[in-house]
């Protein structure tokens, strides 16, 4: 099948079972393996670095198929990273799943350390100037904090010595910032759909007085508003993909900055309509909830930074 034949939301799919395979594995290596094995970590990466070479919109679903299953890697930069890196022995490592590497978005090389928030890495791009630099943080000390996240806590990395492994110029780092407010906004998004659907058939299945929960009207209004506001969120990322009216490109900031509200609202709603069981440590969304809000950390006064920029702007 040519490229031309291939479409986006049929990769939704097929992502889906990888990831669910990938999180059966006994570790994050194993895991990316088997993501590597299905193409998911190269997908945007060059067919010369073992990559499938497509656009960001095939791996958006991919994105949105990992937030939903709540894997605990960073897919995303991953995914960004093997393409960003195209034509370097670190692209070809990425895309075969050999190496994972995040993207620390607090901190700089200057500053000498950096925060990483989303999954464990091996390799890490930390910003330099206007630019940003790919750094093997594997043997470098970590302070980790776990106020957010016990399981997969957050970490502050001393960059002191660490051997630079590549270098992107500042149009290469504002295309991949880019890319990736797309990306984790679709990533947030996945774990709303993902906590919308638990909470839909709790309510379904939870029967009170001879009634499901779900035939309460109450709880279909806010059923109704939890999925009115992830639809907002994919009209914002798709808009976000798209030229304005003329022809340039439009921001993407405000997806994310939309997106990460709207789940975190979607995933705390869904833990109150599971009642006490929701705050039990075996229901999977507080996982969903952390994943999301170790993001909002990263993006710190993102949605007040789009406020600014919209008044500036008038």
């Amino acid at each position: 099948m040519s490229h031309e034949e291939l479409r986006p939301e049929e990769f939704a799919q097929a992502a889906e079972a990888a990831i669910t395979d990938a999180l059966s594995r006994p570790d994050a290596g194993a895991m990316a393996q088997v993501l590597a094995q299905a193409g998911l970590t190269g997908v945007m990466a060059a067919e010369e670095d073992g990559g499938l070479g497509l656009s960001l919109d095939f791996a958006l679903p991919i994105a949105h198929a990992a937030g939903r299953l709540r894997l605990p890697l960073p897919l995303p930069e991953q995914i960004l990273l093997a393409s960003a890196l195209a034509g370097t022995p670190q692209a070809a490592a990425l895309a075969a799943g050999e190496r994972l590497a995040g993207i620390a978005w607090q901190g700089s090389l200057q500053s000498g350390h950096a925060r990483l928030d989303n999954g464990p890495a091996d390799w890490v791009l930390v910003t330099d100037g206007e630019g940003a630099t790919l750094l093997d943080a594997s043997a470098l000390p970590r302070d980790e904090h776990a106020a957010l996240d016990p399981d997969h806590p957050q970490a502050w990395i001393a960059l002191d010595g660490a051997p630079v492994l590549a270098r992107l110029d500042a149009r290469a780092w504002d295309a991949l910032q880019r890319q990736a407010h797309l990306l984790l906004a679709e990533f947030a998004n996945g774990a709303a759909e993902g906590a919308l659907q638990a909470a839909a058939e709790y309510m379904a299945t939870r029967v009170q007085f001879g009634r499901p929960l779900s035939a309460k009207q109450a709880v279909r209004h806010l059923l109704a508003r939890m999925r009115l506001l992830q639809d907002v969120s994919s009209a914002a990322i798709r808009r976000a993909t798209q030229a304005d009216e003329y022809g340039a490109p439009r921001e993407t900031q405000p997806a994310l900055a939309g997106a990460l509200a709207n789940a975190a609202f979607v995933i705390e709603k869904a833990i109150h309509l599971h009642g006490g069981m929701g705050f039990t440590w075996e229901l999977p969304l507080h996982r969903a909830l952390r994943a999301v809000r170790k993001l909002d950390a990263a993006f710190a006064g993102l949605a007040s930074g789009n406020g600014r920029a919209f008044i500036q702007s008038v």
